[in-house]
């Protein structure tokens, strides 16, 4: 499906309010996942990400929340908590249940939406109904769930994920809310900075330029403020341990800068999460690491360009057009 769904054992569910003009994603694990982070940007916003870190004591994650709402968004990983914990899924300690949600948000207040909640900001509602959606095989990009709301410096930005199969059978994938500082195209050109590592036409199969647009190197930012971030998961499912999945973290990074001019600023909140389901099992060693940490910074790459190509604007004065609006073939 070319999906991060094509990894065995887990589900995916997107909610979203077209009025408020953001949404919530989250990925959920038939079992407990062994999973790490790594935040590259330099103004994140994280629930339960420390827990994360290998020296720490929770071995494994039932789910992970890609959300909108800047900080107010952090409500969503509680929503799916709430899910989870009526299913009986999550840690246990003794009659207790706590289930295991870390999870990060995009900065999308800006957006044209109606952000004016009463009390309550609707975060932890939306989290609730994306998990309640939550289900094995195909799912939209675009303009959907965490990406509902997201824009980059140039064109509406979105949703996307990839898939691909290693050398050693492995399955390797990405999801990611594209919210970036920076964009995804080359200058003004329809041409993506992820092109030489698409897939079967999968964000347009324009390939890339014969020149070098005169204007793809001239520095074009959304904003100074940390209104951005690029929120992403990569799973594999391969037997890792937590060590294993933070550097396959770190190495899925470079995925995003392949994709984005500029990315991990001062004003974006750069982060990717890695979980493995260890539904294939086998000893991974550095040089199948390498493999898999490849692999996911490929899929990362081209999920990004798909979530803009997918994408489409939003109805509001002013709003960023969507690839497709400017470029149509």
């Amino acid at each position: 499906m070319n999906l991060i769904s094509d990894v065995e054992g887990l589900s995916v569910g997107h909610a979203q309010d077209a009025k408020l003009a953001s949404g919530v994603t989250c990925v959920l694990f038939d079992r407990p996942a062994v999973a790490s982070i790594a935040i590259h940007g330099g103004a994140p916003g994280v629930r339960d990400a420390a827990l994360l870190e290998a020296d720490m004591s929770v071995e494994a994650i039932n789910g992970l929340v890609l959300s909108g709402g800047s900080a107010f968004g952090l409500d969503a990983m509680g929503g799916v908590q709430g899910f989870l914990r009526e299913q009986g899924r999550g840690f246990h300690i003794r009659e207790a249940i706590i289930p295991i949600v870390p999870g990060a948000i995009i900065f999308d207040l800006l957006n044209g939406g109606d952000k004016n909640w009463a009390r309550r900001p609707p975060y932890w509602g939306l989290g609730y109904e994306a998990a309640q959606a939550a289900r094995p095989g195909a799912f939209e990009l675009g303009t959907i769930g965490a990406g509902y709301g997201a824009t980059t410096s140039n064109l509406k930005g979105g949703l996307g994920s990839a898939s691909a199969t290693t050398a050693s059978g492995h399955t390797v994938a990405a999801i990611v809310a594209v919210n970036a500082v920076g964009s995804a195209t080359m200058g003004d050109s329809p041409y993506f900075w992820a092109a030489p590592y698409e897939q079967n036409g999968e964000f347009g199969g324009l390939g890339l330029p014969s020149v070098v647009p005169a204007d793809a190197l001239t520095p074009k930012i959304k904003s100074a403020d940390p209104e951005n971030t690029t929120i992403a998961i990569v799973a594999t499912n391969a037997a890792l341990t937590k060590g294993q999945a933070k550097r396959l973290a770190v190495m899925a990074h470079d995925g995003m800068a392949r994709a984005l001019r500029p990315s991990h600023a001062p004003m974006d909140g750069d982060i990717v999460f890695a979980a493995a389901t260890g539904r294939r099992a086998g000893d991974i060693g550095p040089g199948l690491l390498a493999e898999l940490g490849l692999a996911a910074a490929d899929c990362l790459a081209r999920a990004i360009a798909r979530g803009v190509y997918e994408a489409t604007a939003l109805p509001f004065p002013d709003a960023l057009p969507s690839w497709r609006d400017r470029f149509c073939f």
